[in-house]
């Protein structure tokens, strides 16, 4: 299955996916109706641009007839592709370790391996360079009303977090994940009508170093086809499997630091 984003984010995909495999059944009704109205999430008018959005990149592009799109002189570089894999003990390790020094309340997955993540490729970066860490995150329960779970479409923003590469490096590790965990909440109903009634106006792209988005939850192997589940899921052992994209020298010091991290603790 190949799809573009602008029909639907992972969840999306799900909907797709179930109902596909359903009618692989005889005489079987769609899994999920889904609900496809895109105007829910469709800036205001006039947009009212709230919030700073530094998590999007605006392009001061000539628009309107006549315009001519722009042309970009840059170099494609090759990136290599490796799966890094957390075992449950080791992410429950790194959570109690986390409970002695951090104030969080509840500790997720997610920020574990993203903060883990962020560090390991801060290593290829100046020291004194600010790295940004983009977060994409699901909206369906953080507007109000909250969108259905059926919405089969594009229903998630990049949030951005910041900090000095130095301070990742050497930083506690329990405070990029209090970094992560804490700018997430800033994703609330008021900051994503903000959001897309700026993209509304400016038409921008994400804005980071790095992004990060989980299918923990996704549940793609829970799809079943008249012919049985997935044979090959990423859910096997209750770890975590990371599927990192980096160009060649950088995925050596990423991979290198990876292994030290959990040598040293």
């Amino acid at each position: 299955m190949s799809t573009n984003h602008i029909l639907f984010d992972g969840l999306g995909a799900k909907v797709f996916l179930l109902n596909l495999a359903s009618q692989s059944f005889e005489n079987k009704p769609l899994a999920i109706i889904p609900y496809n109205d895109r105007r829910i999430l469709a800036a205001r008018s006039p947009p009212q641009v709230s919030f700073p959005h530094p998590e999007f990149l605006k392009f001061d592009l000539p628009v309107g007839p006549g315009s001519t799109p722009p042309k970009f002189d840059c170099i494609i570089e090759e990136l290599d592709f490796k799966i890094f894999k957390l075992t449950t003990t080791q992410i429950s390790h790194l959570k109690d370790n986390i409970t002695k020094t951090s104030k969080i309340h509840r500790i997720s997955t997610f920020a574990v391996v993203a903060a883990l993540i962020w560090r390991c490729k801060a290593f290829s970066d100046d020291k004194n360079r600010v790295s940004t860490l983009l977060n994409v995150i699901d909206i369906r329960p953080r507007v109000n009303p909250q969108l259905p779970s059926s919405y089969s479409a594009n229903a998630v923003l990049p949030l951005g977090v910041s900090e000095t590469c130095e301070e990742i490096q050497n930083g506690a590790f329990s405070k990029l994940v209090e970094i992560i965990t804490e700018g997430a909440k800033e994703m609330t109903h008021e900051y994503v009508k903000s959001a897309f009634d700026w993209l509304e106006l400016n038409r921008g792209i994400p804005h980071g170093d790095y992004m990060v988005s989980s299918w923990l939850r996704l549940g793609f192997d829970e799809v079943e086809y008249a012919w049985g589940k997935p044979m090959y899921s990423y859910a096997v052992d209750g770890g975590v499997s990371a599927m990192v994209a980096l160009p060649s020298q950088e995925m050596n010091i990423f991979e290198a630091v990876f292994h030290d991290f959990f040598a040293s603790i």
